[in-house]
């Protein structure tokens, strides 16, 4: 597992178990994996080589022990992952079309990540494992998850982390079937990119949830809430980054035929914290970026294969 007490990642969030069909496969046979935006994003940091510890709650059910035998392999440290006993992780079933696009459906209501700060002695837990931390990732399906008790008490811990030290990252990723209604989406975005050091939102998500015209008015509402950073994704179209360096545009180097874009934003987002991590500027993160998502969008499912990512440290 990798090592947190130096400073490394933090990511929060809820993963799922996932069973997927496709085009190729015979009617009726499903292949069973897991996902979650963040853990996504989480699994990618740690193959990059950026010590990663995931922050969620899983049950007592084999398939949150096979879970966190998986995570394990891929080096994320499981401090932060809670077990509630007689619960079991959500589920979604994905369905991808011969365009790389996709449907999903979910069971989920009772997934344990949503008890995650309902209990005192994990939320102790939780403080003083985020104080380790350089950064803390989320996303706008994070903050979907709690109840408002727990939202102000996940607000609380993040106001505690950033008083150590740690840079608050976050990815808008909004999923409209996930709230009970836009405003409330709006409010808690807002309220959490007051913190946000880093921003890494989709421009459609942004478009849907505020009404935004461009990529620069997505910028310049976040950089009016105090972000510092703020990377608008927009697929093949590349990206738009905004620093105290001023804007800069990044194409892809290479539009590919997606075969399956399931975390194509989520491993973008996992190549661009890696190499400012490592302390690269901007551009040279932006290009890791899109080259890591070139990779995982031509193959099937959230986790591509290690061995797939062989060449993304290459140059353009």
């Amino acid at each position: 597992m990798s090592d947190l007490a130096v400073g490394g990642v933090l990511a929060i969030g809820e993963c799922m178990l996932e069973l997927s069909e496709s085009p190729s496969r015979d009617a009726g046979q499903l292949q069973l994996g897991f996902g979650g935006d963040t853990l996504n994003t989480a699994i990618y940091l740690s193959r990059l080589g950026v010590p990663t510890g995931y922050v969620t709650a899983l049950g007592d059910d084999r398939h949150s022990d096979w879970l966190i035998d998986c995570w394990h392999r891929e080096h994320l440290d499981t401090q932060g992952v809670e077990r509630i006993a007689g619960t079991r992780p959500g589920l979604y079933w994905i369905k991808t079309d011969e365009h790389g696009e996709r449907e999903f459906s979910y069971w989920r209501k009772e997934a344990p990540v949503r008890q995650l700060l309902d209990d005192h002695e994990r939320v102790a837990r939780l403080r003083t494992l985020l104080s380790k931390a350089q950064y803390i990732y989320l996303s706008g399906i994070t903050l979907s998850l709690f109840s408002a008790a727990s939202w102000n008490t996940l607000l609380e811990l993040l106001d505690g982390a950033r008083a150590e030290g740690a840079k608050i990252v976050f990815d808008g990723n909004y999923r409209p079937a996930g709230w009970d209604s836009k405003d409330e989406a709006q409010e808690r975005f807002e309220s959490l990119c007051r913190k946000v050091y880093m921003a890494l939102p989709t421009f459609e998500d942004e478009q849907q949830l505020f009404g935004d015209g461009s990529p620069e008015e997505t910028q310049a509402r976040l950089a009016a809430l105090g972000v510092a950073e703020v990377v608008v994704k927009q697929g093949p179209s590349g990206c738009h980054i905004w620093t105290d360096r001023g804007p800069l545009s990044v194409p892809v180097p290479r539009v590919v035929k997606p075969i399956d874009t399931t975390s194509a934003g989520d491993s973008f987002n996992a190549g661009y914290l890696a190499a400012r991590f490592e302390g690269q500027d901007p551009e040279q993160a932006a290009r890791l970026a899109h080259r890591l998502a070139s990779i995982v969008i031509q193959h099937r499912g959230a986790i591509v294969p290690a061995e797939a990512m062989a060449t993304v440290r290459g140059t353009d």
